[in-house]
């Protein structure tokens, strides 16, 4: 989706270098440097305007929260409200989220969210999906021994594929929502910008699943 420039985007982000990071390699190994509090660190890989993880932030203030956005005028939109909110448990990184196993450190993350990620449709880009085997790949080098993935979609053909993904790599699921508005799942559950927008149309479909390791 072609994203409209806006001119304020880039000053607006050097003058708040507290809040983002536009060099995530620097850091890697040290993120926790980054917030007030040390605490279990939650990685959402692709945010939008931001709507998800602020309000995660909010009702999760014993969790540190990182954000990853590679738009710029997209990411500003979300820095003005993480500025606005004045939380301190939540950072952004300026950067493709495709290869997080460089830019954090083995074990540095809790829990990864994606949320509504491209599809990639046709079966010559299904590397490219999330959720294919070398993305799980990297996730797990830097997610925590039995750290969560959380993973929503609208698009059933690329929720059935992510299934057989997980299931085929070890994973364990720990929940699987098919309409994830019509179940009890939804009484904790925080809307992005494009699922507030879009659930009306179809359901939601969510996974929570985890490697376990071998005893």
């Amino acid at each position: 989706m072609r994203v409209r420039k806006k001119p304020w985007a880039d000053s607006y982000i050097k003058d708040h270098a507290d809040l983002i990071v536009i060099e995530p390699k620097d850091h890697i190994g040290k993120w926790q440097n980054r917030f007030k509090a040390v605490q279990p660190i939650q990685v959402e890989i692709g945010i939008g305007k931001g709507q998800f993880i602020i309000e995660m932030a909010k009702r999760h203030p014993e969790v540190n929260f990182l954000g990853i956005e590679i738009q710029e005028s997209v990411i500003a939109v979300a820095l003005r409200k993480v500025v606005e909110s004045g939380l301190t448990n939540v950072q952004l990184v300026e950067t493709d989220g495709a290869d997080v196993d460089e830019l954090f450190g083995e074990g540095e993350v809790s829990q990864l969210y994606l949320n509504f990620s491209d599809p990639w449709p046709k079966t010559r880009h299904i590397k490219r999906r999330l959720t294919s085997p070398g993305f799980l790949a990297t996730y797990l080098k830097v997610l925590k021994p039995e750290g969560r993935i959380q993973f929503k979609t609208d698009n059933r053909q690329l929720f059935e594929y992510s299934l057989t993904s997980f299931n085929n790599f070890g994973f364990t699921f720990e929940g699987v929502w098919l309409d994830l508005h019509k179940s009890d799942q939804n009484e904790d559950n925080v809307e992005t910008e494009y699922e507030e927008k879009f659930s009306k149309k179809g359901p939601i479909y969510e996974l929570v699943a985890y490697f376990a390791l071998k005893k």
